[in-house]
C-alpha cells in the first residue's frame, strides 16, 4: 500500500510540474518566447507553442501512466535540455543563482530517469493496449 501512495504522489508531481509550466505559457505565451528569444533561439512564438503543448502531454502520460516510461524519458531529456539552455554555464557569471537552477534540473532529472526505469506502478497503469 506505502509503495503504491509513494508512486502515486510521484506521478502527481511529475505531472503537476508540465501541468503548471504549460499552463503558464498558456497564460504569458508573449513572455515566454521573449525568454526564448532571449536565449538566442529563433521563432521563439513558435517553439513557445511547441513547448506549451509538448508539457501538456507530457503531463497527460506521467499522470494517466499510458506510455509513461517513454514519457518520463523524453521529460528527463527535455529537462537536461532546459538546464542548459537556460541556466546552463553561460548564465553564471551574471546570476549566481542560475547555478542553483541548472543544478535543481539534475535532482528532477534523477527523478524521471528513476521513473522511467520502474515505471508507473502496476495497478496504477493505464494499458497500452487499451489505447
Amino acid at each position: 500500500m506505502s509503495k503504491t501512495v509513494a508512486i502515486l504522489i510521484a506521478r502527481l508531481i511529475f505531472g503537476g510540474v508540465f501541468v503548471m509550466a504549460a499552463s503558464f505559457k498558456f497564460l504569458g505565451m508573449e513572455a515566454t518566447a521573449g525568454y526564448i528569444a532571449a536565449a538566442g533561439f529563433p521563432f521563439p512564438l513558435f517553439l513557445a507553442w511547441v513547448a506549451a503543448f509538448f508539457e501538456v502531454a507530457l503531463a497527460l502520460a506521467l499522470l494517466t501512466g499510458a506510455f509513461f516510461s517513454e514519457a518520463a524519458l523524453l521529460a528527463a531529456a527535455y529537462v537536461l535540455f532546459l538546464a542548459f539552455a537556460f541556466h546552463g554555464p553561460s548564465h553564471w557569471e551574471g546570476n549566481q543563482a542560475e547555478f542553483g537552477f541548472f543544478i535543481d534540473h539534475f535532482t528532477f532529472i534523477a527523478g524521471l530517469l528513476f521513473a522511467a526505469v520502474h515505471g508507473p506502478g502496476e495497478k496504477l497503469a493505464i494499458r497500452k493496449s487499451l489505447i
